[in-house]
Order: C-alpha cells, then sequence, then structure tokens
C-alpha cells in the first residue's frame, strides 16, 4: 500500500457513524490538508466485517485499537470509540507516549482525564484536539479556545444534548409521555438502548466540564459538575410551564460568580423569547459572555455523521497546517482548580411542581410553609383533573434563597397530602443569565 510523500498518516479507530462518515468525506472531498496532504492508512474497530457504507478494503486493518495506537507508521490517531476507560483511553495514551498526534470526539475521556492526557501531551509533543467532542458541528471548542483567547470569559450556557432536547421537544409537539417518546427515539437510533448517558444529564457534564475549563482557565474537573437529568420532566411538567410562558429545557451551564464557578447541568424553564427556548430537536446552541465583545450566540447540529465528522476533519487540517496549541488553551501547570460556588448564596425564581390529593386546605399549608421560610409566591397554576385521586399545583416564586425554598420543599413533601416528591427547577426569563 502506497503512501503520498510527505502525508501526513492517520489511523482511525471506530467506524460507527461518525468514523465512517470521516472516511467518506475525505474520500470525496480530497485531504487539503495545507502543506502536508492527509491520508488515511489504517483503521480498526469491534467487527472487520460488519456491513458498512464505506470501502475499508483500501486501508491496513488492526485488531486491536491499542495496536494502531502503537503503529510507528500513523502520525494522527484518531480515536471515535468512545468511553472514558478502557481501550479509548489506553489507545490514546500509548498514541500521545510515542508523540503521535491525537484527535478525538471523546468527551467522556477529556472530562475525566482531561489533565493527565494535556500533561502527557506537553511532555511527548503530541498534540490533543476535540473539536468534535462539544456541539457536533457547532464550532464552539475553538471559538472558545481561540477565537476569544484574548477575552474573559464569564458565563457559558447551552442545550448541549440533541437527545434530551429531541425528547423534550417531541413530547411538546405531540403530548406523548416521556417513555413513549423515548421508546420511539430508541428505534429510530435518536437514543441509545440504554440512554443514561443523555437522558441523565451526564453526556451534557462532560461537555460542560470542557467548555469551563477552555473559558476558565481550569483544568477539567467532572466530578464539580453538578448533574440531574431530564428523566423525570412529565407532560405535566411541560404542559403546565407552558401555559405560565415557559419551555423546559436540559440547561449546561458554567459561570464564574465571586471567584468560584457554578457548573452544572439541569433542566431549566426558559421563558419563551429565552435564546435556548427556541432550540427544537437535536439542534445544540451555546451562549457564551465574554469581556469585552459581549454575548455571543452558537448554533449547530449537535450530532450526526456529517457535522461530527466534518469537526474531526477540521482539527486535522489544523494538525497539518501546523497549528500547535496547548489541550484547553493553556499550558496545564498554569491551569486552575475549580472552586464551586457556595450554594448558601446562590438566589433566584423557581417552579415547584406538587402533586397532592385533592381536598380542602392543601395549598393553605403550602403557602404557609413557604412564607415560614421566606419564600413569596409568584404565580400559581392549578389543573384540575376529573376523576383523579390526585391533583397538579404548580407555584413560580419570587426571587429566593435557594437553601430557603429546599428547606421549605423538605416541610411540604412531609405533608401527608402530598402523593409524590415536589419538583422543583430554575426559571429562567429572556434578560436573565443562565
Amino acid at each position: 500500500m502506497s503512501t503520498r510523500e510527505g502525508a501526513l498518516r492517520i489511523g482511525v479507530a471506530g467506524l460507527g457513524t461518525v468514523g465512517g462518515g470521516l472516511l467518506k468525506l475525505l474520500a470525496a472531498r480530497g485531504a487539503r490538508g495545507g502543506e502536508r496532504p492527509l491520508e488515511v492508512v489504517a483503521v480498526s474497530a469491534r467487527n472487520r466485517s460488519r456491513k458498512r457504507d464505506v470501502d475499508i478494503s483500501r486501508y491496513a486493518w488492526a485488531d486491536d485499537p491499542v495496536q494502531l495506537a502503537a503503529d510507528p507508521n500513523i502520525d494522527i490517531f484518531v480515536e471515535l470509540i468512545g468511553g472514558s476507560d478502557g481501550p479509548a483511553k489506553r489507545a490514546v495514551e500509548v498514541a500521545l507516549q510515542r508523540g503521535a498526534h491525537v484527535v478525538t470526539a471523546n468527551k467522556a475521556l477529556l472530562a475525566e482525564h482531561g489533565a493527565d492526557l494535556a500533561r502527557l501531551s506537553e511532555k511527548t509533543g503530541g498534540q490533543i484536539a476535540f473539536e468534535a467532542a462539544v456541539g457536533g458541528g457547532m464550532p464552539i471548542v475553538k471559538a472558545i479556545k481561540e477565537s476569544l483567547a484574548g477575552c474573559d470569559v464569564g458565563a457559558i450556557a447551552g442545550v448541549l444534548n440533541g437527545t434530551c432536547n429531541y425528547l423534550l421537544t417531541e413530547m411538546e409537539a405531540s403530548g406523548r409521555s416521556f417513555a413513549d417518546v423515548l421508546a420511539d427515539a430508541q428505534r429510530l437510533g435518536y437514543a441509545e438502548a440504554d440512554p443514561t448517558m443523555d437522558v441523565g444529564g451526564f453526556d451534557a457534564g462532560h461537555k460542560i466540564a470542557l467548555l469551563a475549563a477552555i473559558g476558565f482557565g481550569a483544568a477539567p474537573d467532572f466530578q464539580a459538575v453538578e448533574v440531574e437529568g431530564v428523566e423525570n420532566v412529565t407532560l405535566t411538567d411541560i404542559r403546565l410551564a407552558g401555559k405560565l410562558g415557559y419551555r423546559i429545557k436540559l440547561v449546561a451551564k458554567a459561570e464564574r460568580r465571586d471567584g468560584r464557578v457554578d457548573v452544572s447541568v439541569a433542566p431549566r424553564l426558559l421563558a419563551f423569547d429565552h435564546p435556548l427556548a427556541r432550540i427544537d430537536g437535536p439542534l445544540n446552541a451555546a451562549v457564551v459572555d465574554a469581556d469585552p465583545v459581549g454575548r455571543l450566540t452558537f448554533v449547530g447540529r449537535g450530532a450526526g455523521e456529517g457535522p461530527t465528522a466534518s469537526a474531526v476533519a477540521a482539527d486535522l487540517i489544523d494538525l497539518a497546517l501546523g497549528v500547535r496549541r496547548p489541550v484547553f488553551g493553556r499550558p496545564i501547570d498554569t491551569l486552575s482548580s475549580f472552586e464551586p460556588i457556595d450554594r448558601a448564596h446562590e438566589h433566584g425564581r423557581y417552579y415547584l411542581r406538587l402533586l397532592v390529593k385533592d381536598r380542602p386546605g392543601v395549598i393553605a399549608a403550602v403557602s404557609d410553609r413557604l412564607g415560614r421560610a421566606g419564600v413569596s409566591i409568584e404565580s400559581i397554576l392549578q389543573q384540575p383533573t376529573p376523576g383523579a385521586d390526585a391533583v397538579p399545583i404548580v407555584l413560580t416564586t419570587q426571587s429566593c434563597a435557594r437553601t430557603a425554598l429546599d428547606s421549605a420543599v423538605a416541610e411540604i413533601g412531609a405533608l401527608d397530602a402530598m402523593t409524590e416528591p415536589p419538583r422543583v427547577m430554575r426559571v429562567e426569563d429572556k434578560g436573565s443569565w443562565v
């Protein structure tokens, strides 16, 4: 098998949607790598004989991704296996140890082991590029790392998981339950057979950990991310939120306040005119607040063959052009550590949904517990359900301390009129930062 003179030789581990898309993209559009052309010379996957819509017979085959990563004939190792540990982690380490470059779409690997891998990268000279790890075809990593390098990033927020956004959008549009929509999404291939990483908020948590690291000059720390998923969002929540003028979105947020960092993922109520509320289906979006440029919004397809493969290709082209940058924008020894925000000082407006037995005095008892905690009610909405044993009641609060609300909610949850635990979500209006 011949190799073009001076070409950067690429090995691709993982031939699923993105890996196959990358091979097709490079074959169709050419490897316009600048001074040095790009050439895929070897591939690896779990099953060599699996039927694919791309011809892999022209490439050398490796049964083991670690074997491929160790091949001295490979200049750039492309890791599209996934997973924070196991073969993906070992293969990336092996490639970096011998000074090869790594391009990856693996947000879990970098969010959980990024600091160690960045240190290894700096030691051996092998670069790590990961535009495809966050936002698919939405160029948010390069924007923060490169275009905003001269700015002071104060906050980043986004709708970063297409599966969750599809589920919430489809529930609102069709009036079907979470379980029904999830089952359809799995049949259509929009959700995994085990959807925990997506619906549990962990995928978005890995992504916001990486964006926070780049934006705030800190080592990625997934353990510092507070994660809540969408599995407990009901059709009742979506309908009642709509009546109040809000849409529910899974929002990943990173914000600096008073020298500390708040990094979280949770479903939030966004006013209809909030920029993130208008992101539907599998789209991703991110809003970045950076001084002195102000607020910037990025929108794009967050997953899929074409968008994600194009992000991988962009990193390959950068390497061919000789672009060299620290993994997280700054040398690893200059990165700080996250100092989590003190929740005792967090204030905001909140949505409180209760499912109660339909009997007199319940609202009065709820109001009494909130009042004693110093939480004022802004609006209240009751949804009568003929023939039902339990009635949903929704309250929105005025701005209050989260600790005060949590104290009141604990008492409300203990009332014998409650048929399930209370549900709390943050409320955000157009002018508020999320």
